[in-house]
């Protein structure tokens, strides 16, 4: 029997103000070989041997759940699978022989199936085993239409990273970028895998900045349609939108506060780039700080209680840190003298930012407690880092083997995975948070 049945709901230096235009369109269209890429790079120290059989059914199904899920676990970094051995057609009802699969190396076994119901709809069931002690560990049941297959698979993997790692998955939640193509620029929404894209907004006028509110329900971001930068929050489900700052001078690099009241803001109505925070309705901004120097890129801790930013109050860009009701700032960033895009992890332990190194842009992680911070990545054009909201995995663009990339990585760099993505010059991507 399989435990619980679940319904799927669809649904220069100028630089530093670039996290600092238009209505909803439908998904965009991507082959059905798209699914089956993952490109991961590196080895990890500890990785879960994993066999995942393809799903009873799922060659007459629009998407190949197995391949899916498999490709969502790989990209983790946790699991390693393992190639199935010959043991006929398997399903979640199959009583098992677990024997064959010790002997080929793995210590869990995802089965399922996928039957399309006289609704039109699928039915998506799966079961879990411990191969090593012959145990059943769980399994749900979705029904889904066909553009909730994926959904449904991403769902699945989150299930099966919990079960197996403790910690929550991310394979369900979303991902938003900004593209730029000839003259056209666009704000997609994709899945976590960088798949199923949908463009949320297009403009011939830049976009910039997106960040998803904590609810995952809207994203504020940059527009230039102006002629000159305003801040937007966006509706992801209706594509309606709001106006929030259209201030004399620069409006730019919304951050959202955790409890999505408010936002903190860059403006220039006063002169120079400052810090300001913003009711998530609008209404008159209040400014953080008094100084001369150009402050901006504000992200809030999750607690709620600060504002990391970056400022060239020392004479070049650095991360700091200052009280989310204002006070004395605290520099943060110290080694090298080109720091900037903060991202700070779900638990706050960790600080993501781009250091430009030798000429070369590079993504660091630095344990803020230690002030340890690490290089993770060796490419050189690397930009705006954005946690997974399990804190385990980092989302960034960059360019490899001469190509704009999306690409994943571990906190310890030994594990990267290039997303699929839409063409184009791909930038300031933003991982969604989890969403109910």
């Amino acid at each position: 029997m399989v435990n619980e049945e679940k319904q799927i709901n669809p649904t220069p230096y100028s630089s530093l103000t670039r996290r600092a235009c238009v209505g909803l369109i439908g998904a965009a269209a991507l082959p059905a070989w798209a699914q089956f890429r993952v490109e991961v790079t590196g080895v990890g120290t500890t990785q879960l041997p994993i066999a995942i059989v393809p799903f009873r059914g799922e060659a007459e199904a629009p998407q190949k759940i197995g391949a899916i899920v498999r490709a969502d676990l790989e990209r983790s970094g946790l699991f390693r699978p393992i190639a199935p051995p010959a043991a006929g057609v398997l399903d979640e009802t199959s009583r098992l022989d677990t024997s064959p699969w010790r002997q080929a190396g793995a210590d869990s076994l995802v089965v399922g199936s996928v039957s399309r119901l006289a609704d039109g709809r699928y039915d998506v069931r799966f079961r879990l085993w411990d191969v090593v002690r012959g145990q059943d560990q769980g399994g749900q049941s979705y029904s889904v239409t066909a553009g909730d297959l994926r959904l449904a698979a991403h769902q699945i993997a989150d299930f099966i990273y919990q079960k197996l790692t403790g910690d929550r998955g991310v394979f369900s939640t979303r991902i938003a970028y900004v593209t730029k193509a000839g003259a056209r620029y666009n704000l997609w929404v994709a899945d976590a895998d960088g798949e199923n894209s949908q463009s949320a907004l297009a403009s011939p006028e830049p976009i910039i900045s997106p960040a998803w509110s904590p609810t995952g329900s809207q994203l504020a971001y940059v527009s230039f349609e102006s002629r000159k930068p305003v801040v937007y929050v966006h509706d992801v489900a209706t594509g309606r939108r709001r106006l929030l700052a259209n201030f004399r001078g620069s409006n730019s690099a919304p951050g959202w506060a955790p409890d999505g009241r408010s936002l903190a803001v860059t403006l220039s109505r006063e002169g120079g780039s400052q810090l300001y925070t913003i009711d998530a309705n609008g209404g008159e901004p209040r400014r953080l700080l008094q100084s001369s120097a150009i402050d901006t890129e504000p992200v809030y801790a999750p607690d709620g209680r600060s504002i990391y930013f970056v400022s060239d109050r020392g004479g070049s860009p650095q991360v700091y840190r200052v009280a989310s009701t204002g006070g004395s700032p605290e520099r943060v960033t110290f080694n090298g003298n080109y720091n900037i895009s903060p991202a700070i992890s779900p638990d706050g332990r960790w600080l993501a930012f781009i250091s430009r190194v030798g000429g070369a842009f590079k993504l660091h992680v630095m344990e803020l407690p230690s002030g340890q911070a690490t290089a993770i990545t060796d490419t050189t054009n690397d930009e705006s880092p954005s946690f997974a909201p399990n804190g385990r995995l980092v989302v960034y663009a960059t360019r490899q083997n001469g190509r704009e990339a999306l690409m994943t990585s571990t906190l310890d760099g030994k594990i990267k995975a290039r997303l699929a993505g839409q063409g184009g010059d791909i930038r300031e991507p933003d991982w969604g948070p989890f969403t109910r």
